[in-house]
């Protein structure tokens, strides 16, 4: 029995795929859900439109920018720029400051500020519309201590894209995401594997096919039957839960299809470096899902990450599809705003097709 054990442990310690399962798995898994489940806000990118460029409005200004909640992205000129500024998708929050804003509060001892938030993650937003106005208070408080006689400073806050905060309209775009990226995934992926562990190998590699047909061949059939999944997410999306489509529902219906042949493509690749379907499941499983659901901002905002995962977050395509998807469907913007995600998933299908026909030549030879 000792001998038997002795054994068992050396067999364990000589293969390296037990090692990082029992070893390496726990240990990213506790980094990342350490470092990406933050409901903290931390360097949020905001605007600033200040009617008044007044000392107390400037005075405010630093005062809010000098925090570690908010990074200045640009001052506007004038209130047309606002939409504009988050169809970019990188200003978070406006901040409008009226006219006449020391002389009110020293005259009148009152003066108004405007919030605009992306109600896009309404989360984010009311985090964000909270964390200004507590910085408003003190503020407020500190001015009414030095001048000795109570002031206020009215602040109004809109929601745009999510006027009444329906959470709906955050998970829905993550979900399709999430759902569109591991059953590709996983439905490819052990496509070769399986025929492997079945011996029908041999009769693909006696065949006329070249790899790019079979890799083709295999991906075609997924595509299809991903593409109705996809659409029947959206009419649910649509009609159950009253998720809107501000912009082009062929345009949305193009990036789906996009992004499933590029899930498509990574679930083939997974399958020609396993050598069984079980292999293939758990690279599938374990290494997809985990990073798709918290490094894509579906449920926590990126921002919040430290510098290196936010890098990997980059990594993941699940990330700029969430951005197409909430784009299009709550902010009505066409290709012109979403052309740079678009592209950035289009060399990752690529990628992961010549990975994949790669790999799938050197298991020929």
């Amino acid at each position: 029995m000792k001998g038997f054990i002795i054994k068992e442990f050396y067999h364990i310690f000589r293969d390296v795929r037990t090692m990082v399962i029992l070893f390496g798995m726990p240990v990213v898994q506790v980094l990342i859900f350490g470092f990406a489940i933050s409901t903290e806000i931390k360097d949020a990118e905001i605007a600033i439109l200040d009617y008044s460029r007044d000392n107390m409005s400037l005075e405010l200004s630093n005062k809010i920018i000098s925090s570690d909640y908010f990074i200045l992205s640009e001052n506007l000129e004038d209130e047309s720029q606002i939409e504009k500024v988050f169809q970019a998708g990188k200003v978070k929050e406006v901040i409008i400051f009226g006219d006449h804003f020391a002389r009110n509060l020293e005259k009148e001892q009152s003066a108004s500020i405007q919030i605009i938030a992306d109600a896009s993650d309404p989360n984010t937003a009311n985090l964000l519309v909270n964390y200004t106005t507590g910085i408003i208070r003190n503020y407020m408080a500190e001015k009414m201590g030095e001048q000795g006689m109570p002031i206020e400073i009215k602040t109004e806050y809109k929601m745009l894209f999510n006027p009444e905060l329906k959470s709906v309209f955050m998970f829905i775009p993550g979900t399709i995401t999430v759902l569109l990226m591991l059953v590709s995934a996983m439905m490819t992926s052990i496509s070769i594997a399986r025929e492997k562990e079945l011996g029908t190998m041999e009769v693909l590699l006696v065949s006329p096919l070249k790899p790019i047909q079979i890799v083709l061949g295999k991906v075609i059939p997924y595509v299809v039957l991903s593409f109705v999944n996809a659409i029947t997410i959206l009419l649910l999306a649509f009609f159950v839960f009253g998720m809107p489509v501000q912009g082009s529902v062929i345009l949305l219906l193009a990036e789906s299809l996009l992004f499933i042949i590029m899930a498509l493509a990574l679930g083939i690749f997974i399958s020609t470096v396993s050598n069984s379907q079980q292999t293939a499941m758990m690279l599938s499983m374990f290494a997809l899902m985990l990073p798709t659901i918290l490094l894509s901002g579906f449920i926590f905002p990126i921002e919040n990450m430290p510098e290196v995962l936010q890098w990997l977050c980059n990594l993941m395509p699940t990330k700029w599809f969430i951005i197409i998807v909430k784009d299009i469907m709550l902010k009505g913007v066409g290709l012109a705003h979403i052309w740079q995600e678009t592209l950035i998933i289009i060399g990752m299908t690529i990628l992961f097709i010549g990975l994949s026909i790669k790999k799938f030549k050197i298991r020929l030879e």
